[in-house]
């Protein structure tokens, strides 16, 4: 396995290289382009020059040619720019005869400059080298122009100046270019540093709290310091925080009631077996089989339910769809309910239409539907109550509402009562999932399932489905 590099490794090596060499490329253009500049800017004075001293030269021979070499002498002695630069005339042979400073060049002396002005169609050439005098090297720049003098003694005149204060000006710009580039490259780090740290901080924060979340620690939470994506992120980390431990919650509450609510019949069921089994009267034994009988149910029916839900987390419920008369299942369920309704003094006002309502649904998942409402309905309405049923029939559609005068929901509690395992009070018996698994079933034959509810005033609760509208069997 490679060894694990950090994001501020990779963003040094990448971004920051790169960036050092952009600027690397940077200094060194504005170094070139400047030093081409200004030799050209010299090149240009000393062809100036020199092209101004060959055409007064070849005017004075034309007009006096045999005064001319003393007027050559002269005018390279005393030449008025000798402190800036160089005048030398130079003979056919090839060699400087005469020259404004004095000195007296050597004959191997260097000159392509003469060679390219000479054998060149513009009689201009021009060099760059060095020039060693006294055991000093210097740098310098010469120009030659061909003199159209016939048969003179002097072919050409050269003008050199030295290129030291030049090349030691583009070496300060040079240190300056490089002294902003290291400004801006640290300048760069340091905030790459700052950008960096401020993402990973956050990031490192999120990891720490990954791996509590992972052991079961729900209590972490990341600070929001930033409105930006990252301070997105943490906001949603914190968010699945939250769902998590909500999730963690319920689940434990879950299996909190499940087992209360499977010890409360097994312990009836076993209980009255033991009296059943100790007694032999008529009257007991059938008030034990009834006691059996109902714990039983109600232990099927919350398996059922259970796996209910499974099937449908999982994408395995069948419904056995077909043409149902509706009102005639709601009419079983209400029926159902009544005699146990009237047992806790609550009474049940139910309200049909006149017309017949078909729909393409299973008939049987419709009818647990409306069973769980209403056992929901009769658990939290408490002796005396009134539930209402009744039925409203649209162009499209039919809505079966189911209303109660009991406790109610609070406002917190209703947008989570249709979650899995929620319950809004854990003192009614019951797993969590009948709401659930209804809006769930509901769904599934392409209705909705609606909760309004006041705390304290009552709930009421909307079945929408639609009319049929075509006839096959579906697979969830």
């Amino acid at each position: 396995m490679s060894k694990k590099r950090s994001i501020a490794t990779r963003w040094f090596v990448n971004s920051f290289s790169i960036t050092v060499i952009i600027m690397l490329i940077v200094t060194v253009g504005i170094y070139t382009t400047a030093k081409s500049y200004y030799y050209n800017a010299v090149n240009q004075y000393l062809n100036s020059e020199a092209n101004i001293i060959a055409e007064v030269l070849t005017r004075f021979y034309e007009d006096s040619p045999t005064n001319y070499a003393d007027e050559v002498r002269d005018t390279v002695e005393y030449f008025k720019k000798k402190n800036v630069m160089e005048l030398m005339a130079i003979d056919k042979e090839g060699n400087i005869r005469i020259s404004s400073s004095g000195f007296s060049p050597e004959n191997e002396t260097e000159m392509p400059d003469y060679n390219d002005a000479m054998n060149g169609e513009s009689g201009t050439g021009s060099y760059v080298g060095k020039l060693n005098r006294s055991s000093v090297s210097e740098k310098y720049m010469a120009v030659t122009v061909k003199i159209k003098s016939g048969n003179s003694d002097y072919s050409a005149v050269r003008v050199m100046t030295s290129l030291e204060k030049i090349d030691s000006q583009l070496m300060r710009m040079l240190a300056a270019a490089f002294g902003v580039s290291l400004f801006v490259l640290l300048l760069v780090f340091f905030m790459g540093i700052y950008f960096i740290t401020s993402i990973l901080s956050p990031i490192k924060a999120m990891s720490r709290s990954a791996k509590k979340l992972a052991k079961g620690d729900f209590s972490g939470r990341i600070p929001i310091l930033r409105n930006d994506e990252i301070g997105d992120l943490c906001e949603t980390f914190n968010n699945m925080a939250d769902e998590l431990a909500n999730s963690e919650k319920i689940k434990n509450d879950f299996i909190s009631s499940v087992s209360h609510e499977l010890r409360t019949p097994l312990t009836a069921i076993k209980g009255w077996s033991e009296t059943i089994m100790e007694m032999k009267d008529g009257e007991t034994l059938v008030k034990g089989m009834r006691v059996i009988i109902t714990e039983t149910e109600r232990l099927s029916s919350m398996v059922e339910e259970l796996l209910d839900f499974s099937r449908i987390q999982n994408k395995r419920l069948l419904l056995q769809k077909a043409n149902t008369d509706i009102i005639a299942e709601l009419a079983d369920a209400v029926l159902v309910y009544t005699e146990r309704a009237n047992k806790n003094g609550i009474k049940i006002n139910y309200h049909e239409p006149d017309d017949v309502a078909m729909i393409f649904g299973d008939k049987n998942r419709l009818r647990q539907v409306f069973l769980n409402i209403l056992d929901n309905a009769i658990k939290y309405i408490g002796n005396e109550g009134i539930i209402t049923v009744e039925a409203n029939l649209k162009s499209d559609s039919i809505e079966i509402k189911i209303t109660d005068n009991g406790c109610g929901i609070s406002k917190e509690d209703l947008p989570k009562v249709k979650n899995r395992f929620y319950k809004a009070n854990n003192t009614i018996r019951g797993s969590g999932i009948g709401l659930s698994v209804a809006d769930e079933l509901v769904s599934l034959h392409g209705g909705r399932l609606e909760i309004e509810s006041e705390l304290g005033k009552g709930t009421s609760v909307s079945i929408v489905l639609p009319t049929i509208s075509k006839k096959e069997d579906v697979i969830i």
